[in-house]
């Protein structure tokens, strides 16, 4: 048996404001924005030269979709992004002024950083010691 995770939905204020976020800053790949509705719309990023999961941004329409945007996982690390150079990386997320929540140290396994995105959720980027990227 084979399988693959293919999307994981992250809740958002704003379509908009979460592809300039994510396509800009992060420079992520829009995959596609397909409107569903006068109201939804169906939007993946990817994170570049990447073949893997994407996200799908889903824009939150009530009370407790709203409480959920910047804590999908109640303050803990959502989301974890490789990269072939976090020197690189660190180096564009500053330019963009992406908040840095823990500076590059380097780990058993590589270096890694934590950063947050537009709306509080927080990631780890990782450059592993070997990497497949």
């Amino acid at each position: 048996m084979k399988q693959v995770l293919n999307q994981i939905t992250l809740v958002v204020r704003d379509y908009d404001e979460a592809i300039t976020f994510y396509t800009q800053k992060l420079n992520f790949e829009l995959l596609e924005d397909t409107p569903l509705s006068d109201s939804k719309r169906w939007v993946r990023v990817r994170p570049p030269g990447g073949e893997g999961c994407s996200l799908l941004l889903a824009k939150a329409v009530n009370k407790e979709q709203i409480a959920s945007i910047g804590n999908q996982t109640g303050g803990r690390v959502f989301l974890f992004l490789y990269t072939d150079n976090i020197d690189r990386d660190l180096k564009h997320l500053l330019a963009e002024n992406v908040k840095i929540k823990r500076g590059l140290s380097e780990e058993s396994y590589g270096k890694v950083l934590v950063f947050e995105d537009l709306y509080g959720n927080l990631w780890d980027l990782i450059q592993p010691l070997e990497t497949n990227l």
